[in-house]
């Protein structure tokens, strides 16, 4: 009976008839010892294949755990600045939403908000061919504050001049509470400088500061649209002027109390003195 063999077992085949076979004339006795010899080659190779892989000694598997007690204590202790600092390069290399206009990495806008912006953004990009992307992070590790983020975001995502006109970038950092906004020759004239302005002195930074992320990025992009399409401004929160109480006293305050203080050490002094004198001219009278 034949036996069909890969051709690599064929080179083994002639390996092991040349190292192990007996020298024989008999073709029978050649054919037993080649089959015995590869069925026995065979276990032989499986069982330091299953071998290599369970630790046979204590060495090893004392070995095993150390390493794995190594990594475990690597990732416990990593510090969270790496995480953040791959997190924003993150936002860079996967490139602009396909199926919505927000990358929320810092993970602070809702379903509601979302929607929201994909109906409106959505609606403006078919009008008017200008598309708005907006972007969340928690902290910036490797640029100054979010204007030069965003401007690496929009290089990043639209390389050449006619792929990023008609596109705006929005950036928050929730870390720091400030945003900023940019975008291509197209979408900065359709906009214009007054609004740019306020939506990054307002809209982001006020609302950012009172953690109201959602109405900060909603707003924004509102503001933005209105803008766009040459409604009126539709204006964005002032920020809230906070006077600070003082705990010193004014100078007025001082001097008032100062005579008050005279007035009451005066009369003090009046009791303490006075008084015993004219009671002890009483008492001599007397006698």
């Amino acid at each position: 009976m034949e036996t069909i063999l890969a051709p690599h077992s064929f080179s083994s085949l002639f390996n092991l008839k040349q190292h192990c076979f007996p020298k024989t004339n008999s073709i029978t006795t050649l054919t037993n010892t080649k089959t015995t010899t590869i069925s026995c080659n065979l276990k032989k190779d499986t069982n330091t294949f299953f071998k290599s892989l369970v630790p046979t000694t204590n060495t090893n598997w004392l070995t095993n755990g150390l390493a794995a007690l190594a990594i475990s204590l690597a990732l416990n202790f990593t510090p969270v600045s790496a995480t953040a600092f791959a997190s924003e390069f993150n936002v860079l290399n996967d490139g602009p939403p396909k199926d919505s206009y927000v990358v929320d990495d810092a993970g602070v806008l809702s379903r509601v908000t979302r929607a929201d912006l994909k109906n409106l953004l959505s609606d403006l990009e078919y009008r008017k061919k200008i598309r708005i992307n907006f972007v969340t992070v928690r902290k910036l590790t490797s640029k100054a504050d979010a204007f030069e983020y965003a401007d690496q975001v929009l290089e990043r995502w639209y390389p050449t001049l006619e792929e990023g006109n008609n596109k705006g970038i929005v950036v928050l950092v929730t870390s720091q509470k400030e945003g900023a906004v940019t975008g291509g020759p197209e979408f900065i004239k359709a906009v214009g400088d007054t609004v740019l302005d306020a939506t990054v002195s307002q809209n982001l930074p006020v609302l950012a500061t009172d953690e109201k992320y959602n109405e900060a990025i909603f707003s924004t992009a509102k503001r933005l649209a209105a803008a766009i399409d040459g409604l009126p401004d539709p204006g964005g929160p002032q920020a809230k002027e906070t006077k600070r109480e003082s705990n010193f006293k004014t100078k007025e305050e001082t001097a008032e109390k100062r005579d008050q203080f005279t007035l009451v050490v005066g009369g003090l002094l009046v009791i303490a003195f006075i008084v015993p004198m004219a009671q002890y001219y009483a008492y001599v009278s007397k006698k």
